[in-house]
């Protein structure tokens, strides 16, 4: 599974991505995980299974699912987002997939 997270600049979800690496790879998935700007959502298309965006962008959601051609596309919690939460974020993106 691919997963992209988005947020203004693409630096806040960083250290959120690597909580999510390793708690993909403590759960023995090989996921790939990482983060763009908002403006860089659209070159990162055709490598991701599933977008998800920072709280900070949640009000881009609407404009995200437009171009998204059909991806899923969710605002990550914000208790998650705040406390690093990887594993809790791995299993959004994963559940989101299933739908």
């Amino acid at each position: 599974m691919n997963i992209m997270l988005s947020c203004c600049a693409g630096m806040s979800t960083s250290m959120l991505v690597e909580k999510m690496k390793q708690a993909a790879k403590d759960q023995g998935k090989d996921h790939k995980i990482w983060a763009c700007s908002i403006e860089a959502i659209a070159d990162n298309l055709d490598k991701c299974d599933v977008i998800l965006l920072g709280p900070q962008v949640r009000l881009e959601k609407d404009n995200v699912e437009k171009i998204a051609n059909g991806k899923p596309v969710a605002v990550i919690n914000a208790m998650d987002y705040g406390r690093l939460n990887g594993a809790g974020v791995v299993a959004t993106a994963e559940k989101l997939l299933e739908k």
